[in-house]
């Protein structure tokens, strides 16, 4: 099987909740011939939101796999979430796509979530178009979004059309490549599309924007430079080659800009993303580790001829056996084979390779270099681990999940159905990997955490529908960390004398809070230890005791977060001394230091943004006020009032309720995780007393 990888495009459509992605991805489908009839959101029939919550609630909660045909061109499609307790799903996704189509609401402008995928984006270094949708909306401002991509994004919008109306006067878009105008035809779905001149009222504004078009590329390009400082003409061709290079390189994002309710702009949409996404060729060759040697680095090439190595990011637990989702970087899978997970050591079976189109499927004899394809037979390895030839190993970088921030307590109502209870648990957790099940070890309940209310909500109702569990949940509960507002220390000796041989180990430690920046290690180590004070073997142990304590907290059993431990001296016996003497003694210590250091209790906080008429705003700030809330802005957008706030996640629960009955229904709101802060003094009393 041949495949041209110059036409291929592994890209997401990621946005805002109701931005309008998955009525954008079920117009791709129907304009790429897979589909015959338009699904609709609101009717629950649509391809990528196949789920039962899905459908009942009319939100994407999983990531849905498509691929289509578009001129020549071949899309691997992921419509992800909006929501942002499902933002895992986003985070994976990106992971291994190699572009991205970023939807934005032509009323809304860029919101609380659109800035969390963008940054997603950017940590994955993920190139990306701008699709402006709701262009029929009342409200719909095309420069205003246009505008907030620069001013709230770190975005470097170029325009590549302009809207011809907007809400109930738009009519189609003006192509500022070709200067024409295009219209779509509403009653045949958008599939018959006439082009035609500029109305002559929007010649002048079709120009002007033209010219900042041609700027901005040209900056990007000094043979375009050249020309544009001379006043020669620049061509088509040249502007979309000097576009696409700058959009791969991250330094442009081409903004497009349509209506997909109303069949308006999505072709344009895929013509955007075929020109300008890159293909698996034009992004840099994954770099991975030597499993047998991690310092060593191993780069791998989209190339058939390169030893086989891709990695798991989705699982999708299914009957009789689980669906592996996998993106290949180098080599080719045979269905039949068995490759090697490095991380576990273990050798799985590639029983089956599925083409798959959301919940269908098509069965393939084998995936090659650069393809995205889903594998069943796969048993031991989970999301985010590497499977590669067992020849030539390679351990690509994990996928990193945000941590839970909810919790809640969950019991069977039958005690013969604890077994199956666990069962679901434990696929539920495999799945998805911001989903945590534990046992509370005084109480023996079991505590299930997540994202928010809305994350745990949707994983009661599959344990309830496809597991059939029957079950009761206690009221969420905010997942508090702690942490110290000081150094201490702390020496300690373990000695123990049973008869025979004993335990022996002191160590001696300093405990200090740390600011880590994002993605270090909350939890940070450091030895130095010189000379043979404590062997080196035990240096291990002494961390491992240290990070276990760490988990089990010091003021109410919360994992701690921001602290370093330094084990400055300590003192071995030749006889007595062993690994779990060590690992004893540093939990010791560790509890010791944590108490002296002044430990406090901290709590998440989340970004929220409201949206309201000009007259709820009183109410709603007053009562993020009395919510503890910080607010930190707010705007006006037409006729309505945005309030940007940050907000203590424990003042949240029952937020919506009280938003609808403020506004009377009329405004609306989103929330993100934000980062950790200190709980004040006299709440932090209520919450370690079990009264709040």
């Amino acid at each position: 099987m041949a495949l041209d990888l110059s036409t291929w495009r592994n890209i997401g459509i990621i946005a805002h909740i109701d931005a309008g992605k998955t009525t954008t991805t079920e117009r791709v489908l129907f304009y790429t011939g897979k589909t015959y009839k338009v699904g609709d959101v609101d009717d629950g029939n649509t391809v990528t939101d196949f789920d039962q919550e899905e459908q009942r609630r009319g939100i994407t909660i999983y990531s849905a796999a498509v691929s289509c045909p578009w001129k020549g061109y071949t899309i691997n499609l992921i419509d992800t979430p909006g929501h942002v307790d499902f933002t895992a799903e986003v985070e994976r996704s990106l992971r291994v796509l190699d572009g991205a189509i970023v939807v934005f609401d032509a009323k809304e402008g860029v919101e609380a979530q659109s800035e969390t995928v963008w940054r997603q984006c950017s940590k994955y270094d993920v190139p990306r178009i701008c699709f402006v949708n709701k262009m029929d909306k009342v409200g719909a401002d095309f420069e205003m979004t246009f505008k907030s991509l620069t001013e709230r994004l770190d975005a470097h919008p170029v325009a590549i059309q302009l809207p011809i109306g907007s809400a109930d006067f738009f009519e189609g878009l003006i192509d500022l490549m070709t200067m024409r105008a295009f219209y779509f035809e509403p009653s045949q779905l958008g599939a018959k599309i006439t082009e035609k001149d500029i109305p002559e009222q929007l010649v002048a504004m079709a120009e002007h924007w033209r010219h900042d078009m041609v700027e901005i590329i040209a900056g990007t390009c000094d043979e375009l430079m050249e020309k544009y400082v001379h006043d020669e003409d620049i061509s088509i061709e040249e502007l979309k080659t000097a576009l696409r290079t700058a959009t791969i390189a991250g330094q442009l994002n081409p903004v497009v800009c349509g209506s997909s309710l109303r069949y308006c702009g999505v072709q344009k949409l895929l013509d955007a993303a075929c020109d300008f996404l890159p293909s698996p060729l034009d992004v840099p060759p994954v770099v991975g580790r030597d499993p047998k040697n991690p310092d060593r680095e191993v780069v791998r090439h989209p190339e058939n001829s390169e030893p086989f190595s891709a990695l798991v990011f989705k699982i999708v637990a299914e009957k009789p056996v689980n669906l592996y989702y996998i993106r290949i970087y180098s080599g080719v899978l045979k269905s039949g084979t068995r490759v090697y997970n490095p991380e576990t050591g273990h050798k799985e079976n590639i029983s089956r390779i599925y083409r798959m189109f959301a919940k269908r499927r098509e069965q393939l004899d084998e995936a090659l270099a650069g393809d995205i394809v889903a594998v069943a037979g796969i048993k031991r390895s989970l999301t985010g681990h590497t499977i590669c030839d067992a020849r030539d190993p390679v351990v690509y970088q994990e996928i990193g999940f945000p941590e839970c921030v909810m919790s809640m307590a969950i019991e069977v109502q039958r005690a013969a159905d604890r077994d199956k209870l666990g069962l679901a648990l434990s696929e539920l957790m495999r799945e998805d990997p911001t989903f945590v099940a534990s046992v509370d070890s005084e109480t023996g309940q079991s505590i299930i955490s997540g994202m928010g209310e809305l994350h745990l909500e949707v994983l009661v109702n599959k344990i309830r529908k496809e597991h059939r569990v029957e079950v009761h949940v206690g009221p969420p509960r905010v997942a508090y960390r702690e942490t110290v507002s000081q150094s201490a220390t702390a020496d300690v000796t373990f000695k123990k004398q049973t008869g025979g041989r004993g335990q022996y180990a002191r160590v001696s430690v300093m405990l200090e809070p740390i600011h880590p920046e994002d993605g270090e290690d909350p939890l940070q180590f450091e030895s130095k230890i010189f000379g043979g004070s404590i062997p080196r073997e035990y240096i291990r142990p002494v961390e491992a005791g240290f990070r276990d304590a760490a988990q089990q907290g010091v003021l109410a059993g919360n994992p701690m977060v921001n602290i370093k431990l330094t084990l400055v001296d300590g003192q071995h016996h030749e006889v007595d001394s062993s690994e779990l003497a060590f690992e004893t003694a540093a939990r010791m210590a560790f509890r010791e230091a944590a108490l002296n250091a002044r430990p406090m209790l901290m709590e998440p906080i989340m970004k929220i943004e409201v949206t309201t008429p000009e007259e709820y705003f009183g109410q709603i700030s007053g009562d993020l006020n009395s919510r503890r809330a910080i607010i930190t802005g707010s705007d006006v957008r037409g006729k309505y009032r945005v309030v940007c706030a940050e907000v203590p996640l424990a003042s949240m629960f029952g937020y919506a309720t009280q938003l609808r009955s403020l506004s009377q229904g009329r405004a609306s709101w989103s929330m993100e995780p934000s980062q950790y802060a200190r709980v004040p003094e006299q709440v932090a009393e209520k919450v370690l007393a079990g009264t709040s």
